[in-house]
């Protein structure tokens, strides 16, 4: 069972009283694999939504042109 901190300190550190709570390990961290399955789906989503691709291109058509001269 995890252990409750004092109401002090949980309004001091939000996000350690939550780890504690949930009783995951503090020092635990997630597989950069997972994170990138989690960001990925979403960052191409928004990308097809708000007509991200036309100006991707933009941008690296203009970084391209910097590193060529």
């Amino acid at each position: 069972m995890a252990t409750q901190l004092p109401r002090a300190e949980q309004r001091r550190n939000p996000v350690l009283a939550r780890l504690q709570r949930t009783g995951r390990p503090a020092s635990e961290e997630r597989h950069p694999a997972v994170a990138l399955a989690i960001a990925l789906p979403c960052a191409v989503a928004l990308l097809l939504l708000f007509g991200g691709w036309e100006q991707m291109v933009t941008q690296t058509k203009a970084v391209a042109d910097l590193i060529g001269r």
